[in-house]
């Protein structure tokens, strides 16, 4: 029997520009409701490609403020962060932790134009 499965993460394609403070506020939802990320840790990792060397990395505390009950999770990268990375088109992922659960809720491109 064949199984046709689809990634259940949404994607979003982002471009920031080399040099400034990238910042993008999320709100995740199921169903239409606001997912509780009281108890949960997030991770946004910037990649050149699947597996290769992390190019950025942001977690709870550390770029990352999730919002509890309202679902939402702002995600900041410094002017020193971005700065660091060559400009180019790189791949992403948002993940959500809870417990022993993994769940990435949004995948895509992250461009970085190169500064002037």
């Amino acid at each position: 029997m064949a199984v046709n499965e689809t990634d259940p993460a949404g994607e979003y394609n982002i471009t920031c520009r080399q040099g400034d403070t990238f910042t993008r506020g999320i709100t995740i939802t199921t169903a239409g409701t606001a997912y509780n990320l009281t108890n949960a840790t997030a991770a946004f990792t910037v990649r050149a490609a699947e597996d290769a060397t992390v190019q950025l990395a942001l977690t709870n505390g550390s770029g990352i403020t999730l919002g509890g009950t309202a679902g939402t999770a702002l995600i900041t990268a410094t002017a020193t962060q971005t700065s660091a990375i060559e400009a180019g088109v790189y791949t992403y992922d948002f993940t959500i932790t809870e417990g022993a659960a993994v769940t990435t809720f949004l995948v895509g491109s992250f461009t970085v134009l190169g500064s002037i």
